[in-house]
């Protein structure tokens, strides 16, 4: 999908693009403030303008792809069926124009061309436990985190919010970066310790095997530290170094991958407050697990701007996969009747039981093969009501035979959610840039294989060039 890039964005051009989403997504509030799951209770299909309606009902679901959100399938040629009216276009143009652009300078990862389970750029014992799109994750981060490494002239990698350690020992044993992992979680340090001991065997062994291949330099294992990252207060572990440097004080850049949350705040305000940090590179997610207030808006401008609001549903809706809804929409598969089965479920509920609205149903399995009062059934029994109540056959029919206006109301809100993410990150960089700092946003990742694809990159000197030395290649 294409997109502004931050890139080209000059201080003054940062905030003219705030002041425009914050005006764009007061406009549109009524559709990103909408739950799907109320599609039938709340009437959403006829707050619709009358020729929105006239424009998207009947439309099937790769047409939805192709026509509102841009992405058409392979060689598929755009037509419209007919004159759509010029605000629906006007949207559909302004979400493209406004939204931080989400393609990196390559199409497919190259990497996954001969096996789309392996990556020919990782070695067989960095790929061992790793589900590919983590493999592409942490190999296309790390690398940046090397080049930016040694940009700066960091002596120390942190890794926060490191889970199970993949990024951290690919920096370390793969990369030669010294790296501290920090991670809350008592069981998934644990996990990266034995996963640490593992990879260390099997480079062993691999050396044996190629005696050829001389590891030059002395492996150092990610030094794992269980603590967790209070988003309001520094972090004094974070801070310390490993090993005295050989010559001044230690050099840190912090790094997250998809840090949840207030934990993505926290690495910026230990940047912005700590002398010794001097780089930083995050990819955040969870924006709807960001303090409110807190967490966003973080920069002066953003919270002087009328409309600057982002309440939970719009931060939610921000972390959904376009890309990939894209893609169900295309093959136009059974799957995408789940929210118009559970619209109808919420009208059932809201008879039943007017005061409880939107409760959490889960765990119902293959929905796509359950009629819809089987559904209804189910869902009723897991919102702790009886599956035995009088089902209104007809009215369950009739929401039915409305799912393709259900799927369009959720493409609409789907096509203005990364208006949201691109506010939220847009914050983050004039937060620093208001304190003096230089940062970037890149699109680092493939968006079909991890949508949050965006990395802050942040230094305490001036970037300039070296923002080319810090694509990574994928060829």
């Amino acid at each position: 999908m294409p997109g502004i890039s931050a890139r080209g964005l000059s201080h003054e051009g940062r905030r003219q693009l705030a002041v425009n989403l914050t005006r764009v997504l007061a406009l549109y509030r009524s559709i990103l403030d909408a739950y799907i799951i109320e599609f039938f209770t709340d009437n959403l299909w006829d707050t619709l303008p009358c020729s929105w309606q006239e424009a998207l009902d009947g439309l099937k679901p790769p047409q939805l792809a192709t026509m509102l959100l841009g992405m058409p399938g392979e060689g598929e040629v755009v037509r419209y069926r007919s004159v759509w009216p010029l605000t629906l276009l006007a949207l559909k143009s302004t979400a493209c124009a406004l939204a931080f652009t989400r393609t990196p300078g390559f199409q497919t990862p190259s990497e996954f061309l001969e096996n789309p389970s392996q990556s020919s750029r990782l070695t067989a014992p960095f790929r061992k436990h790793v589900r590919p799109k983590k493999q592409h994750e942490i190999r296309r981060l790390g690398e940046l985190v090397k080049k930016l490494s040694d940009f700066t002239g960091c002596t120390q990698v942190v890794d926060v919010g490191s889970g199970q350690g993949h990024l951290s020992r690919f920096m370390a044993l793969g990369l030669g970066l010294m790296v501290k992992s920090i991670e809350g979680d008592q069981r998934l340090v644990e996990r990266a310790q034995r996963l640490d001991q593992e990879l260390l065997q099997a480079l062993e062994k691999e050396e044996k095997r190629n005696p050829q291949v001389v590891q030059t330099s002395p492996r150092h294992s990610p030094h794992h530290v269980v603590r967790w990252v209070d988003p309001a207060a520094l972090c004094d572990e974070l801070l310390l170094p490993l090993e005295n440097p050989c010559q001044g004080r230690a050099r840190l850049l912090l790094t997250g991958l998809h840090t949840c949350g207030d934990l993505s705040v926290a690495l910026l305000r230990h940047f912005s407050c700590c002398p010794a940090v001097v780089a930083l590179a995050s990819v955040g997610c969870c924006y709807m697990k960001l303090s409110d207030p807190g967490g966003y808006p973080l920069s002066q401008w953003v919270a002087g701007l009328p409309g600057y609001e982002l309440p939970y549903r719009l931060r939610e809706g921000a972390c959904h996969a376009l890309e990939e809804y894209a893609e169900r929409l295309q093959k136009a598969g059974p799957g995408l009747r789940t929210h118009c089965y559970r619209a109808a479920l919420e009208t059932v509920i809201r008879r039943a039981r007017p005061e409880l609205r939107r409760p959490g149903v889960q765990g119902i399995p293959r929905v796509h093969e359950l009629k819809i009062e089987e559904y209804v059934q189910q869902g009723l029994q897991r919102v702790g009501l009886d599956p035995q109540l009088p089902l209104n056959l007809a009215a369950l029919q009739a929401h039915l035979a409305q799912e393709n206006r259900v799927v369009a109301f959720f493409s609409l809100a789907l096509l203005l959610a990364p208006l949201v993410e691109t506010l939220i990150l847009l914050d983050r960089l004039l937060y620093l840039q208001e304190q003096g700092f230089h940062a970037e946003l890149l699109p680092i990742f493939s968006p079909e294989l991890s949508p949050r694809n965006l990395v802050l990159v942040a230094t305490k000197m001036p970037l300039g060039q070296a923002l080319s030395v810090l694509e990574i290649e994928d060829s």
